[in-house]
């Protein structure tokens, strides 16, 4: 397949590029400043262009996946922070919908980027795709304003939105910050620890993508999730197992609200939940519990 991807020198996009190689890609990438250059991270065979400006339609492409957009809990969500958050994602979006408008020969599928954010803070409920999402705070804004436009793609392409959780890599995310803390002895479980995190091992997740990218059947939000959610004190308790430590320092909600501020709330709100569509179309995950994907990732060497 011939495959336009944004956020290609991501944590995803570039896992996903160098597993498939025997694809076709053409990357947007902004990153063309700065001592590494795209090039870098890329086969030779994966051409580069740093703006859709010089695309009139996508006819040359088989496949969109869009998952350019700025960090989310890097900085602080100021005014400012939030609103470069949110148009990062939703402008580019807009650009992509208004391409596949303008194609003879639309691509046949579009994966757009979301996450489990969409959902908002839900305690112990089940949460499959069925779930009615609504705006309740500023992750679940910015998730479904990013769905809303993608979706408007639906009449030239089938749009697979790809509700991502919390990635565990060892070269990147979430997992990557959490290992110097808990291998100096500094980890444990945040706030209440009670929280459900949605997790998923990077591998499932770019092959859940490319699962998605094949099966026509499958469309509309997709949770792309292990199929058991953990409380936080369980996720801590099998990190800090599979380093052999122990986790006996919990981060206190006040101080991540102090370091964070609204941000603690990607790492405080409990979502719990099922990737019902991913299991239904007969997708296998290689990493279904958290002790199989930690291992894996930490028994790893490191770049």
């Amino acid at each position: 397949m011939n495959i336009l991807i944004t956020g290609g020198t991501g944590l995803i996009g570039s896992a996903f590029i160098k597993q498939f190689d025997n694809h076709q890609f053409t990357v947007l990438s902004r990153s063309s400043k700065g001592s590494s250059k795209p090039t870098d991270f890329f086969p030779t065979s994966v051409t580069l262009i740093n703006s859709l400006d010089h695309l009139h339609n996508l006819d040359a492409f088989d496949a969109v996946i869009n998952l350019a957009g700025e960090p989310v809990i890097n900085k602080r969500w100021s005014d400012k922070q939030k609103q470069v958050i949110c148009q990062s994602r939703w402008s580019l979006t807009q650009k992509l919908v208004a391409l596949f408008e303008a194609s003879e020969n639309p691509p046949s599928v579009f994966l757009n980027g979301s996450a489990i954010g969409v959902y908002g803070d839900r305690g112990v409920q089940e949460l499959t795709e069925d779930f009615p999402a609504q705006v309740c705070d500023f992750s679940s804004k910015l998730c479904l304003g990013w769905e809303e436009i993608a979706l408007k793609a639906m009449p030239y392409t089938r749009v697979v939105l790809l509700r991502t959780g919390i990635v565990l890599s060892a070269s990147g995310g979430a997992l990557a910050k959490m290992l110097l803390p808990f291998k100096c002895f500094l980890g444990g479980r945040i706030g209440s620890g009670e929280q459900y995190m949605s997790w998923i091992h990077c591998q499932d997740h770019i092959n859940a993508m490319h699962h998605a990218l094949l099966q026509e059947e499958v469309s509309g939000p997709v949770n792309l999730v292990a199929p058991q959610a953990q409380k936080n004190s369980e996720f801590t308790h099998a990190l800090a197992q599979a380093l052999n430590r122990v986790a006996v320092l919990p981060v206190p909600k006040k101080i991540l609200y102090l370091l964070l501020g609204e941000a603690s709330s990607v790492l405080l709100d409990s979502q719990k939940v099922v990737p019902k569509k991913l299991l239904d179309s007969g997708f296998e995950f290689k990493f279904a519990t958290l002790k199989l994907a930690l291992n894996n990732i930490i028994s790893k060497p490191h770049h």
